[in-house]
């Protein structure tokens, strides 16, 4: 593409040389860079790509984007306000704008964004809408399938994928969106047909701080809805039941259309009546004044809540509502989402990515409700990350469950040890035990587990890695949970 052609609707404050050069590919890696590449200087939160741009140019950049002046003879340089929002906007020029061929369905919030937009994809394809999948566990491109790097790619990388989707004959996509994502304008410029808000609770306090902080970058979705140019009317749907999705109606633009969901009377998607089983979950939905039987082979009250989005999203996107409450029931399992570890024993054992306190308060919660005769829980806290929630952690453990294992989760540079002292704290009870390891924990855990009994492993889910300061080691709690299953006794 000509350097010429992708600044036509970019703001650059300075072009320092020719504007007279072939963009073969865009980069904000040093190491990526390719021949008559364009680099992006990036200010990340631990290094500086301004500090890599004599690398780039070696590597063989032509064009330079940076926040200050750069001059280098064999180099064009474009100086701009912000190298993270000309990021976004050249990769969506470069790649040719591949979101405006697809209708894009956003889901942002603390928990239930991967189990949403799992269920939007799947009403979207029984329903014979293609549909491409951006998210925390992996992204689905027409028949292909990639591991997942972050919840949110880089906008360069987010564009890549949209114009695969769309190449591949997708005509939708379902997408999370992370609060780091919209704090650095990662899908700036993206379009959004639909954009779903589930629930705020307290997470990434390591980034943002504040919950206002953290709540504002979740805002930034809805409040940029109103300023879109599609010729159909954007649609927010909030989950009314969160106090969070009630501030947040308040923030909607007139010019878009809100849907809200939940439990109470006030919504206009309401579940009510819901009953779980080991087999899944079964309520009664409420909505454009008629009454529908939903039934779901996922469980939990929040499985119910993620799936009442899903349907208010899909019936958003033009889906009727009839067609896709029915496709609900051959839902897909996701991997990692209270996943039940298969074995021929009395006792079950669950996986879930829970690592917030409220998140583990819903799924101890959801475990009760299945009357277990004791109810065990094994989950630690990722170093690195928010220290507030460590002990909210343990207290919601001590609350919900019978007896609980601590260990540790990614420690990544912080002392293990020391991470679960601090989960300790929030320990009103004994009826806990601490395991540093945690394939030791695992093991310890089913090897108390009696008939009726339930374990649940908490806090990675889907994760096949453990992340140590200097050292990642292959870890998948399920594998690790099924070996200690086939050495504990108690059977049928």
């Amino acid at each position: 593409m000509q350097l010429k052609t992708l600044l036509a609707a970019i703001p650059v404050r300075q072009i320092i040389g020719t504007l007279d050069r072939t963009v073969e590919s865009i980069a904000y890696d040093s190491r990526r860079v390719q021949r008559n590449g364009l680099f992006v200087a990036l200010r990340g939160e631990k290094t500086d790509g301004h500090e890599f741009i004599g690398r780039a140019i070696e590597k063989g950049a032509s064009v330079i984007v940076a926040e200050r002046e750069e001059r280098n003879p064999r180099v064009t340089c474009l100086i701009v306000e912000s190298t993270r929002t000309a990021l976004a906007d050249f990769s969506a020029a470069f790649y040719g704008h591949p979101a405006r061929r697809l209708k894009l369905a956003a889901v942002t919030g603390t928990n239930g964004k991967t189990t949403t937009t799992f269920l939007i994809k799947h009403i979207c394809e029984r329903a014979g809408l293609r549909c491409g999948l951006i998210g925390t566990v992996r992204y689905e491109i027409g028949e292909r399938i990639l591991p997942a790097i972050r919840t949110t790619p880089e906008s360069l990388d987010l564009q890549e994928l949209l114009a695969q989707i769309a190449n591949a004959g997708c005509k939708a996509a379902a997408m999370e969106v992370s609060s780091h994502a919209l704090a650095q304008d990662r899908v700036r410029g993206l379009e959004w047909n639909v954009a779903v808000f589930t629930n705020l609770t307290q997470d990434h306090l390591d980034f943002h701080e504040t919950m206002k902080s953290y709540f504002d970058s979740k805002t930034k979705l809805f409040t940029g809805l109103g300023n879109q140019k599609k010729k159909r009317k954007p649609v927010a749907i909030v989950n009314i039941d969160d106090r969070y999705g009630e501030q947040l109606l308040d923030k909607i633009d007139k010019r878009v259309a809100i849907v809200t969901y939940g439990m109470g009377m006030r919504a206009d998607f309401r579940a009510s009546n819901y009953r779980v089983e080991f087999s899944g979950t079964s309520y009664q939905l409420d909505a454009h004044g008629k009454s529908y039987l939903v039934r779901l082979p996922l469980i939990g009250r929040f499985n119910v809540a993620n799936s009442v989005a899903a349907l208010a999203t899909a019936n958003a996107l033009g889906i009727g509502l009839r067609e896709a409450v029915f496709s609900l029931g051959k839902s897909p399992h996701v991997h990692g989402r209270l996943e039940l570890v298969p074995a021929r024993r009395q006792y079950q054992v669950f996986v879930d990515y829970a690592h917030t306190p409220d998140a583990l308060g819903n799924v101890l919660k959801t475990l009760r409700e299945l009357e277990p005769h004791r109810l065990i829980a094994v989950f630690g806290c990722g170093g690195d990350r928010d220290r507030q929630k460590r002990p909210l952690m343990a207290e919601m453990a001590d609350r919900h469950a019978d007896y609980s294992i601590i260990t540790s989760d990614n420690p990544r540079k912080e002392d293990p040890d020391a991470i679960v002292a601090e989960i300790e704290k929030g320990f009103l009870s004994t009826r806990y035990k601490k395991i540093v390891d945690r394939a030791e924990a695992i093991g310890h855990a089913i090897a108390l587990a009696q008939p009726r009994d339930i374990v649940l492993i908490a806090g990675k889910g889907h994760e096949n890695y453990q992340e140590f300061a200097d050292y990642t080691i292959p870890f998948d709690d399920i594998q690790v949970a099924r070996r200690a299953i086939e050495d504990h006794p108690v059977e049928f």
